[in-house]
């Protein structure tokens, strides 16, 4: 329990250096209605992978122990674009962004809960289309063709991420044992408050 509380307790400091991804286009790419096709297809690829706190949250599924874990990947991916859809008729105000961040953020510790198996895994999918509708609200404007690449940037970069993460989460549960997963959960908690804070006050 001490090794556990010390490593959490450096996971929460050391994230709390970094800011969580804010709203933004990966590479620089400004306006969303300067977007062309191929930077708006790049910009759904990288967006999720790129983003700590989207990309935290993707590869903490493997921790939760769902069952039949790579039967989620097609719900998971569409609840993130029908969240992605919907931000394009409810823009996200400006005002709300911040609170948006740290809610987001806040996500990694239900995961971490869910590890825990103090809340239910199926409470993903609205997570997931929270995460899809943060994503989503950073190309609200941009012409028709380079919203639909960067949608289809988004399936295949979240699909891709999901089926490793899928894959991989059972054996990675076996080899770290209900000790390691009760570990892994603590400091993903950690991380997510520690994002959420850094959100609230920059």
């Amino acid at each position: 329990m001490l090794r556990a509380g010390v490593i959490s307790t450096a996971g929460l400091v050391g994230f709390s250096l970094f800011s969580p991804a804010h709203a933004h286009h990966p590479f620089g790419m400004g306006d969303s209605t300067d977007l062309s096709a191929l930077q708006g297809f790049l910009s759904g690829i990288g967006h999720p992978l790129l983003g700590p706190d989207h990309l935290l949250f993707l590869l903490a599924i493997a921790l939760i122990g769902l069952p039949r874990p790579r039967t989620w990947v097609l719900p998971l991916l569409a609840a993130g674009l029908g969240g992605s859809v919907l931000s394009q008729f409810i823009p996200l105000p400006d005002a709300v962004a911040p609170w948006a961040e740290a809610l987001v953020s806040l996500t990694l510790a239900a995961e971490g809960l869910m590890a825990l198996f103090a809340i239910p895994s199926s409470l993903l999918l609205p997570l997931v289309a929270l995460h899809g509708f943060l994503l989503g609200s950073t190309i609200v404007g941009a012409e028709p063709t380079p919203l639909f690449t960067y949608f289809l940037g988004l399936l295949i970069g979240q699909g891709a991420l999901l089926l490793v993460v899928t894959s991989w989460s059972q054996s990675l549960l076996e080899r770290i044992g209900a000790q390691g997963q009760r570990l892994g959960a603590g400091i993903w908690m950690g991380i997510g408050l520690a994002f959420a804070w850094v959100a609230l006050i920059d």
